[in-house]
């Protein structure tokens, strides 16, 4: 069935994932789940749960996936919200769309469980689910590769990806090695108080504003700690940044937070490393979890999948734009 493109109903849907000052925690938690949760998951994926590094996880996985690819999901919701049950529709079409197991975390959540717990969280899951990886691979499991290495993933979104980043820093050169793509959809990526972002008073898009962040800042952690990287991943260090696995951003060009995601890919590739920025017309912060409105949504992800099977046919190492044409399919590059 064609989608009719219903961008009222998309940003209607989208604010849901928006924290402010005028929000409540348990009714922001409440109507993320009302409004993601699906108990069908869509293209034949399947379900289960499982345990790593002590916190329950999701893993889902479609028809037909790589033995030794899997993504390690950090989902957002302003460090507030969100969970494995909101995101297991969202992240059940990137497994399908990429041909691979996506784990999702039950990560804490601030304001009662404040940075650097989820932090925490994904470290303990990564450490776990990167054993397990490697011990199937010495196994063999894969009969079409029996040498193979595990593929390692690492997706996030919003304020997950100020997290997933903070796992990446932390990590020894070993463990990177397996990191085969850093995917983030619509980052947050710069939480001083002395961003433009959030030092602006009035500064918004369809979906986030300067009070978002600004809010969803302070319930996660002191504001001193907003300078460190690991909460605001575009003021790292160079070291860090240094053989970096390569990163794709996907988000829609009418968002705030545009122009720090095109510093930070810019800052990567002058390092020497992968960076792509892929901005969608018209499109606004989240739009690939409104697929149920826009037409973009569905071919934003289509696009996801090519990046991640190696599909894609683009050599630019930045990409700052995207439009496609909605009757055809899209060619992407890897």
């Amino acid at each position: 069935m064609a989608v009719v493109n219903d961008r009222k109903g998309a940003v209607k849907k989208l604010k849901c994932l928006a924290y402010n000052s005028k929000s409540d925690t348990v009714q922001f938690r409440e109507k993320i789940e009302k409004t993601f949760y699906t108990p069908i998951l869509p293209n034949g994926v399947e379900f289960a749960e499982t345990i790593y590094g002590g916190i329950p996880c999701d893993v889902l996985s479609p028809e037909i996936y790589a033995s030794n690819r899997v993504v390690l999901y950090v989902h957002g919701g302003s460090f507030v919200g969100g969970s494995r049950a909101s995101y297991r529709c969202f992240c059940s079409s990137l497994a399908s769309k990429a041909c691979a197991r996506v784990v999702i975390p039950e990560i804490r959540l601030a304001p009662a469980s404040p940075y650097p717990a989820c932090l925490e969280d994904i470290q303990s899951v990564f450490r776990a689910l990167y054993t397990e990886e490697q011990v199937t691979s010495s196994l063999g499991n894969d009969k079409d590769s029996p040498n193979a290495s595990p593929e390692i993933i690492i997706a996030a979104d919003g304020s997950g990806a100020s997290v997933a980043l903070a796992l990446l820093f932390n990590l020894r050169e070993r463990y990177r090695q397996c990191i085969s793509r850093v995917v983030l959809f619509s980052p947050w990526l710069n939480l001083a108080s002395d961003s433009p972002l959030l030092s602006a008073k009035k500064l918004s898009d369809d979906i986030i504003s300067s009070d978002v962040l600004r809010k969803s800042a302070s319930v996660y952690t002191y504001e001193s700690n907003t300078l460190s990287p690991l909460v605001s991943p575009l003021l790292a260090q160079d070291e860090q940044l240094m053989n970096f696995p390569p990163v794709f951003i996907q988000m829609g060009d009418t968002e705030i937070l545009k122009e720090d995601a095109l510093k930070f890919a810019d800052r990567l590739v002058a390092l020497g490393n992968e960076a792509q920025v892929d901005l969608w017309p018209n499109m606004m912060f989240m739009f690939q979890m409104a697929d149920d409105y826009l037409p973009d949504s569905h071919l934003a992800m289509d696009r996801i999948g090519k990046i991640l099977t190696g599909n894609d046919s683009g050599k630019d190492k930045v990409k700052v734009e995207n439009k496609p044409r909605l009757e055809q399919s899209l060619h992407a590059d890897a």
